[in-house]
């Protein structure tokens, strides 16, 4: 039985010990199962992490193009409403009183305690004043330079014009099916050429028109608007400023128009405006008159050509060799095309102080010149004389040189004629563009003239005229 017993506990021994391996087997098995699950977890939940990262900067990235996109279409749209302001403008630039310059700036005339000099100065910075006021779209350029003639009244304005590029051809956007591609619509290149030539004569007549607006006092009689833009050679590649547009006009003819009614081409032709036919194309044209006044060369001695002495104002120097002087500058022209000047007689020069000869087969032929060393400004008669001249003549055109300057009915009579008239500030110029200087001082050689005439007795007038010598008189008219 003992036998027995200890035999039972020995199987119950083993059984334990069968059951404690099975159950170490289970708990392995667990753990096992555990440490599976918990790598699965962590495995799980660090794809979790990453898809949640990337699902982050998917939304970022869809994000970001979305705020892209948003930019793109709303600058888009500020290109189409600007482009068509710019279009509306143009249609209204003459028309629309909003857009021109506010209208509470009026000049009302000189400080009766200050000098003619100062009141110039101030008439001049009010107009510019007047012109920086105009309502033209930010990207327009506003550079202008004023002068301004006490003696003839004519005021002058050299003003930056927009280039074409300047003007915005959007038209309007769209965005492509089933993408974030926007398409842009333009106006076409014959619209866009339209659209600037017209803006560019707008822009002259209504400039005009508000300076005569404003000025309340009368200060100007005429005035000239010179158009340039900033632009490359085509034949260099370098920066050039050329003048594509000049217009004069009176202002008592332009006053009596109604800007509100006109074609701006038609009217730019009807005051005789020079210009290409094509300003898209910006063809460079020669200013009708130009910004001289502030040229330091009228106060300044310099020398000229050797007959001519250091330190001599050309407006107090011999008529003759007036003369000589100017058919030495106007030779040096005719030159580069082989033509020739030649001074007429004193007693037998039919109206005409000098000859020039262009042998150029298309534009070339017989040039009748006259010289005018005047002190006062030359009046309508001694330009319609020109034009007899040239009639009687047989010559192809007229240039009249002066010391001067010319009263707004000569530039008047002269437009639409085969008459070319340089003042002072053209004469120094073209002395000075073949390596020559000289000073003019009008006030200074009148005081030597009328010295002269004291010592020697008065002068006949139409004597006076014909050797240069105006009698001292009215400056705006040149008569005595």
């Amino acid at each position: 039985m003992k036998e027995s017993q200890r035999e039972a506990e020995r199987e119950y021994r083993r059984e334990m010990r069968k059951l404690k391996k099975d159950q170490e087997v289970r708990d392995e098995a667990l753990k096992s199962m555990r440490r599976k699950s918990e790598e699965e977890e962590q495995k799980r939940a660090a794809e979790e992490r990453e898809n949640q990262k990337e699902w982050e900067l998917a939304r970022r990235e869809a994000e970001e193009r979305r705020r892209e996109f948003q930019a793109r279409w709303d600058s888009a749209e500020e290109q189409v409403r600007s482009a068509s302001q710019v279009r509306e403008l143009v249609a209204r630039i003459l028309t629309d009183t909003s857009l021109y310059s506010d209208s509470r700036l009026i000049y009302l005339g000189p400080d009766s305690a200050s000098s003619v000099d100062t009141d110039i100065v101030d008439l001049r910075g009010f107009l510019s004043d007047v012109l920086d006021n105009a309502n033209y779209p930010l990207t327009f350029p506003r550079d202008h330079d004023l002068s301004y003639d006490s003696a003839t009244g004519i005021l002058v304005v050299d003003y930056v014009l927009p280039v074409p590029s300047d003007l915005p051809t959007l038209k309007e956007v769209r965005v492509k099916r089933d993408s974030t591609e926007i398409i842009e619509k333009h106006i076409t290149a014959a619209e866009h050429t339209r659209l600037y030539d017209t803006l560019v004569y707008g822009i002259v007549l209504r400039t005009i028109h508000e300076l005569f607006a404003a000025d309340k006092m009368g200060a100007l009689t005429a005035a000239v608007f010179n158009g340039y833009v900033r632009s490359t050679d085509p034949a260099t590649g370098q920066p050039a400023t050329p003048c594509i547009v000049s217009l004069h006009a009176n202002k008592a003819e332009f006053q009596s128009i109604n800007l509100a009614n006109v074609d701006p081409k038609a009217c730019f032709r009807h005051f005789k405006g020079v210009g290409s036919s094509k300003l898209h194309a910006l063809v460079p044209v020669v200013p009708i008159l130009g910004v001289s006044t502030e040229d330091k060369r009228f106060i300044q001695s310099r020398p000229i050509v050797s007959s001519v002495d250091e330190g001599n104002n050309l407006a107090s120097m011999d008529w003759e060799d007036f003369e000589h002087l100017v058919r030495e500058v106007l030779e040096n022209e005719f030159a580069a095309n082989g033509g020739e000047v030649r001074v007429t007689r004193a007693s037998r020069d039919g109206g005409i102080d000098a000859v020039a000869f262009d042998p150029d087969p298309i534009r070339g032929g017989k040039i009748a010149i006259q010289a005018k060393r005047y002190t006062n400004t030359v009046g309508v008669a001694a330009v319609r004389d020109l034009y007899g001249t040239i009639i009687n003549e047989g010559a192809m055109k007229g240039i009249m040189v002066t010391t001067a300057n010319y009263g707004p009915d000569a530039y008047e009579f002269a437009k639409g004629k085969p008459i070319t008239l340089l003042n002072g500030g053209h004469l120094l110029y073209l002395l000075e563009k073949h390596g020559h200087r000289a000073h003019i001082d009008l006030e200074a050689a009148k005081r030597v003239l009328a010295e002269s005439q004291l010592k020697s007795g008065p002068e006949p007038t139409s004597e006076s005229r014909s050797e240069g010598v105006a009698p001292i008189g009215n400056e705006r008219t040149g008569e005595g």
